[in-house]
């Protein structure tokens, strides 16, 4: 499960990161589903399903929820661990 992924290559991301570019867009060869949030500041939703279309993800929007980490209240995210059991 892939939650909130960042997009390094947004304008908006403009602090040194290690390790997470370039951006793989590969086809993964085991079951994944991406979660996004459609006002999360570090990855639009349009690049959030580009990036599952790429990766041959499951995509799922969970709405306006930030940038899905617990700066953003998901703590003990029971959304989170239903969407974890559908990979099961």
């Amino acid at each position: 499960m892939l939650v909130a992924p960042s997009d390094l290559e947004a304008p908006n991301y403009t602090f040194p990161t290690k390790g997470f570019s370039p951006i793989p867009l590969d086809k993964l060869n085991f079951k994944s589903i991406v979660v996004a949030s459609s006002n999360d500041i570090w990855v639009s939703l349009d690049r959030a399903k580009y990036f599952a279309e790429n990766w041959g993800s499951e995509f799922i929007n969970i709405g306006d929820a930030s940038h899905i980490n617990t700066s953003s209240g998901h703590t003990n995210w029971e959304e989170g661990l239903t969407i974890l059991k559908k990979l099961g």
